[in-house]
């Protein structure tokens, strides 16, 4: 397949999770907003503001392409060469705080002396982290991947728990998930067969999160809750401001701000030097914030 095919299918990718998304929130609608990037391609963002479940949900389609800046061929170790980049990204921030944060990406690189490669991800950052929804969450996932090969869903999961980690913190981002990057074909795996395995996981993330959206958008909560909400959604911020390699590149290329920073939250909050009550179920999210755990048996 070419750049072209590919593009398409992540503008289909979007248009569906759009769908299914706006369905099972019942009430909020996607704003699109088509842009163009004066360097060259441009993308469409839509984002969903005051629903019923979400306060704020953001599907950006992007296809871009120009000449590689100088500091990302030298991070990514590259010959000067131009690039066509092109993928989904998602951010959903629910109103209940019983409801997770969710984050998805997929992607593909060029550059057009021939070097190539997908990369992606999807994790979940809850606000309180219940077992339950963490099984669910990663046994969804480690079902894809195995799929496509036994050892994706392993070395993808502690891809993820090293990447999506605050080091600031000395804390995961949320319970993680997977995360993939720098994929090309090999003797082993074609182009096609990357292909299919980024497609089946933009595929997981509308059922996996209209299912969690539907379990928990009718817990009680009140102002506790709300404020450890927007304690959780700081850490969120501060990720990706300060590590996000996707928010990075954007930035770094010339993107669109507004489309760049939608995945920050309606608002947050920093408490100084913050203290939780013991046995409580804030700290209880808190002691697994870290590596490593097995959500899956």
């Amino acid at each position: 397949m070419n750049k072209e095919q590919i593009e398409d299918w992540f503008k289909t990718l979007q248009n569906n999770i759009c769908e299914e998304i706006a369905l099972a929130d019942g009430k909020g609608n996607f704003e699109e907003d088509h842009w163009d990037r004066a360097d060259g391609g441009g993308g469409i963002t839509r984002i969903l503001r005051n629903g019923n479940v979400l306060v704020k949900a953001g599907v950006n389609f992007s296809a871009v392409y120009g000449s590689t800046p100088e500091n990302i061929l030298k991070a990514l170790a590259l010959e000067k060469s131009d690039f066509y980049a092109t993928g989904v990204s998602i951010v959903m921030h629910p109103i209940n705080p019983m409801v997770p944060i969710i984050h998805m990406n997929t992607r593909y690189f060029e550059m057009s002396n021939g070097v190539y490669w997908f990369g992606g991800g999807i994790d979940l950052t809850p606000h309180y982290i219940h077992k339950e929804d963490a099984c669910y969450f990663h046994q969804e996932l480690k079902t894809v991947c195995d799929q496509h090969h036994k050892d994706y869903y392993h070395n993808y999961k502690e891809w993820a728990d090293n990447y999506f980690f605050i080091k600031h913190r000395n804390e995961t981002r949320g319970i993680g998930g997977i995360f993939f990057d720098r994929l090309s074909e090999s003797k082993d795996i074609s182009k096609n067969d990357i292909f299919q395995f980024v497609k089946d996981i933009g595929k997981s993330f509308a059922p996996i999160y209209t299912h969690l959206m539907q379990k928990n958008k009718d817990l009680p909560y009140g102002d506790k809750e709300l404020y450890w909400q927007s304690i959780r959604r700081s850490r969120y911020v501060e990720f990706n401001l300060v590590y996000d390699k996707g928010t990075k590149f954007g930035l770094d290329t010339n993107g669109r701000t507004e489309s760049i920073l939608m995945s920050m939250p309606p608002m947050a909050q920093w408490e100084y030097n913050l203290q939780v009550e013991k046995d409580s179920q804030e700290e209880k999210t808190l002691l697994l914030l870290k590596k490593g755990i097995n959500w899956v048996d």
